[in-house]
């Protein structure tokens, strides 16, 4: 690949980055190649979609949640593991609006150019939550698929402005539901509490 093109590529993915962070996955292809500084033309040459663009951008971080896993699953006890994994790959949902969505659809779609990456990271969950239950550690009553749709509920929760202050102490609730005992998580009740 030639350097001008090389460096193309890296601008639209960082402003892609970007743009998502502010405005969520369907933010327009033309403010993506505007903020990049590169022709709406240039951009399609490299991303003719926006789920090329969106894969492009999230592999990384899907081959990095992957590979934490595997790191995890050698490195930590099968409870701290599976809760060490879920916080990050919780808190790297929640840096891209809609991208849980995506996620979910992408799954099921096998033309989806997320599809293998989605699989991966789903799978890679599912490796620490079955070691976590072979240990006794976790409820057996789940899979990779519930806890996959746990860390989109855990995502969309930091998500929203009105429920932000208590996405740690929710994270802690399923953690506790997860764990057949819960590991200590500390107090991270929300600073308002709700009135009965």
């Amino acid at each position: 690949m030639r350097a001008d093109a090389k460096k193309n590529r890296e601008q639209v993915l960082a402003a892609a980055g970007i743009a998502i962070s502010e405005q969520g996955v369907d933010v327009s292809l033309r403010d993506v190649s505007r903020r990049a500084g590169v022709g709406l033309a240039t951009l399609l040459r490299h991303y003719p979609t926006r789920e090329a663009l969106l894969e492009a951008l999230l592999h990384t971080s899907f081959a990095e949640l992957t590979a934490k896993a595997g790191e995890l699953e050698t490195s930590s006890s099968p409870e701290e593991a599976l809760v060490s994994w879920l916080r990050d790959c919780t808190a790297w949902t929640t840096q891209y609006q809609g991208v849980t969505e995506l996620m979910a659809a992408a799954i099921e779609d096998v033309e989806s150019a997320l599809h293998a990456s989605c699989v991966a990271l789903r799978a890679a969950g599912a490796r620490l939550l079955t070691r976590a239950q072979a240990a006794g550690a976790a409820r057996a009553d789940i899979d990779g698929t519930d806890l996959f749709a746990l860390v989109a509920a855990l995502a969309w929760v930091g998500d929203q402005p009105s429920l932000e202050s208590r996405a740690d102490h929710l994270f802690d609730v399923v953690v506790s539901a997860i764990l057949t005992c819960a590991p200590v998580l500390g107090d991270r009740r929300p600073t308002e509490e709700v009135s009965s």
